[in-house]
């Protein structure tokens, strides 16, 4: 929009999909004031010799920060170090590509121990997210990594 539209004259339109054309918008807003957020999508499988998952995580970087949205260990697999090697070559990965730091959230309280114990800090929490839990924010600097100051 190029010239301001006096507010009666505008509409809101609600869809069900998010809007490419928005996201461009801000993002084309956000990368003058924090520069280039070269978004990326990265995926860490551990898979059977069949073939079959066990286990993995789906990450999406950007600001040289990696945000891990999903780790996921079968049921059968879990407590045998599945998930402490996953994280730990995830942020191998983000080490080797000069990030910043890595970024989680759970809406377990245990798994946030868990997170905890494999190095990432408490940030923040969202009460009753979803209703009856919380939603913990963790994130792990990469300075911890680094084997030079």
């Amino acid at each position: 929009m190029n010239k301001k539209e006096p507010i009666e004259k505008t509409r809101i339109e609600v869809a069900s999909a998010e809007s490419q054309e928005l996201a461009n918008c801000l993002g084309s807003e956000m990368s003058q004031s924090y520069g280039l957020r070269e978004e990326a999508h990265i995926s860490i499988l551990i898979r059977q010799d069949d073939g079959g998952i066990i286990g993995g995580l789906n990450g999406l970087t950007h600001w040289r920060w990696l945000y891990i949205r999903h780790l996921w260990v079968e049921q059968n697999y879990r407590r045998q170090g599945y998930a402490k090697k996953l994280i730990s070559a995830a942020k191998e990965l983000a080490y080797e590509r000069n990030y910043i730091g890595v970024y989680i959230d759970t809406f377990d309280v245990n798994t946030a121990h868990f997170y905890e114990k494999v190095g990432f800090k408490l940030c923040g929490e969202i009460p009753n997210f979803p209703i009856g839990f919380s939603r913990t924010f963790l994130y792990l600097p990469l300075s911890v990594l680094n084997k030079t100051p």
